[in-house]
């Protein structure tokens, strides 16, 4: 039997889920100053480009309002129109950097619902391709994630760049 090792994973399993408010995830990339470390990828007007420290794959980008808010019916509509915006952004930067053949979007509203960060909205953008590795999760407990992060921030924000004001 082979083994596959995703010793990055573990910080994530053995963490604290329950993020308080003062410390959100989503909430720190409002300071512009170490978006690499944060791996915030692009600043729109009233929301932003993130990946996912825990990607379900390569390429796995999350978009957030600045605003603090859980509730999709609270955005404003700028702020609805910057996350649509960054959405179609995102689904650009991924097709031209790393050519996937489909795309899974959507939220999860509330923990129940498989949301880890419950108290600030944010919108799934996760690129996949034909036999891609998505049974893994099931039946053994592993994602295969074939690239390391800042590899893959460094190649997404190379495509961030060129659309950049």
């Amino acid at each position: 039997m082979k083994q596959l090792w995703a010793p990055w994973r573990l910080e994530y399993i053995v963490g604290d889920k329950d993020v308080p408010e003062e410390e959100c995830v989503f909430c720190l990339a409002e300071a512009p100053d170490d978006d690499r470390r944060r791996l915030v990828l692009h600043r729109g007007q009233h929301a932003f480009v993130i990946m996912n420290k825990y990607p379900y794959t390569n390429g796995h980008l999350m978009v957030a309002p600045y605003r603090h808010t859980a509730d999709p019916g609270g955005l404003s509509e700028a702020e609805a129109l910057d996350m649509h915006r960054l959405l179609v952004l995102c689904r650009s930067v991924l097709q031209e950097q790393i050519a996937p053949e489909g795309f899974n979007v959507g939220m999860n509203l509330g923990r129940v619902a498989g949301a880890g960060i419950v108290d600030h909205l944010h919108l799934h953008i996760v690129p996949r391709w034909n036999g891609d590795t998505n049974f893994m999760p099931v039946f053994a407990d592993v994602r295969v994630i074939p690239q390391h992060l800042e590899a893959t921030f460094d190649h997404l924000a190379q495509g961030f760049s060129r659309r950049d004001p």
